[in-house]
């Protein structure tokens, strides 16, 4: 098969009709859900998923909110649940999934029904038969669901338009961004994925992400998808670009490359490009591309990281689906249904005694 007709590469592709076509819909069901956030006096909230729908939670997380808003890895809350639930206030617990039927996800609705029925819940899933979408809340504490467009369900095993849709009607959710700027994004990311496609580079043995405050979670979710869809045959790094230099630095070789997100900010793109420059000093026979305003890969800003965010991960997204079919891999299913599969399942859960 070739690369343009997996299910990955289409959904890749598709990601910019898809926000520009959700963008009205979405502005509508996001104000009646920021309503009723408000209306129950929500103090904190969760931000939970596993795996790539975490990195959607600790993008957000990062940023700064009226609300108090915590990333709990729904692996966490399953594992540790002593850890959360004893927490107190009024919170809002804020799923992210894009089957909605991974272990954790139904863990956490279980361990929320028995121990801490008073806790509101917004579910964000891109399946609406899944158990997200479907599953009851006991109450007192009441329950919303934002099923996204039936396309964001990816069929491929990495999650490609589910992440970057599930992030962009969460921030929708808080007030984080407008009708017009999702518009906008998707004009900008039908013109980078264009050049990309256009553009292939060969498999480097090691492939390293670094992003500066919430684009270092951009850089774990994009060294994730290097990793799942080359089945592990390239090494993928992440780390925030100041931290890169205090020791993780030295898993770079003579066939690394290297991916430096600029920030928005002016200020903080002084250090990303200081750390680029640096890198390419020091081991000038391997490639460093930056990416962002006045970027090796640019586009055109909004000024804000977190509304741009969903553009940074586009590099990844493609680049991982061509080296997946440059080393010959069922890019849908690079693993074979062994050993990694699309919905994390068989997990067992054990009951908490409080």
């Amino acid at each position: 098969m070739k690369l343009t007709e997996t299910a990955t590469w289409q959904e890749t592709m598709a990601q910019p009709e898809i926000w520009s076509d959700w963008a009205a819909p979405l502005a509508d069901k996001a104000l009646q859900i920021r309503e009723w956030i408000k209306a129950r006096e929500i103090e904190t909230v969760w931000l939970s998923g596993a795996g790539t729908s975490e990195f959607v939670g600790s993008v957000i997380s990062a940023a700064p909110s009226s609300l108090r808003l915590e990333n709990r890895a729904s692996t966490d809350i399953v594992a540790c649940p002593q850890d959360a639930l004893n927490a107190k206030g009024r919170i809002l617990s804020l799923q992210f999934g894009r089957s909605g039927d991974s272990s954790e996800s139904v863990g956490v609705m279980a361990l929320l029904d028995a121990h801490r029925p008073d806790i509101d819940r917004l579910h964000i899933t891109c399946n609406a038969d899944g158990a997200l979408a479907t599953h009851p809340a006991p109450g007192p504490g009441e329950c919303q669901v934002l099923t996204l467009p039936a396309a964001t369900h990816d069929r491929g095993f990495a999650m490609t338009s589910s992440f970057t849709t599930m992030l962009i009607s969460a921030l929708a959710c808080l007030d984080a961004i407008t009708e017009e700027q999702i518009k906008t994004l998707a004009v900008e990311a039908r013109k980078i994925l264009v050049d990309l496609a256009a553009a292939a580079t060969a498999r480097p043995e090691r492939a390293v992400f670094l992003g500066s405050g919430l684009l270092k979670s951009i850089a774990r979710e994009s060294a994730l998808k290097v990793l799942e869809l080359t089945a592990g045959q390239t090494v993928t790094q992440w780390d925030s670009t100041l931290g890169y230099r205090h020791g993780p630095k030295a898993a770079v070789n003579e066939d690394t490359h290297v991916y430096v997100m600029l920030h928005p900010d002016p200020q903080t793109a002084r250090y990303d490009m200081d750390v680029a420059s640096e890198i390419r000093a020091q081991y000038p026979n391997i490639s460093v591309t930056t990416m962002g305003p006045n970027g090796d890969i640019s586009w055109n800003s909004t000024g804000d990281a977190l509304v741009d965010s969903v553009l940074y991960i586009l590099l990844a997204q493609v680049r991982a689906s061509q080296w997946s079919d440059e080393l010959g891999l069922n890019v849908d299913d690079p693993f074979h249904g062994q050993n990694l599969t699309r919905v994390v399942s068989g997990v067992t859960l054990y009951p908490w005694a409080k």
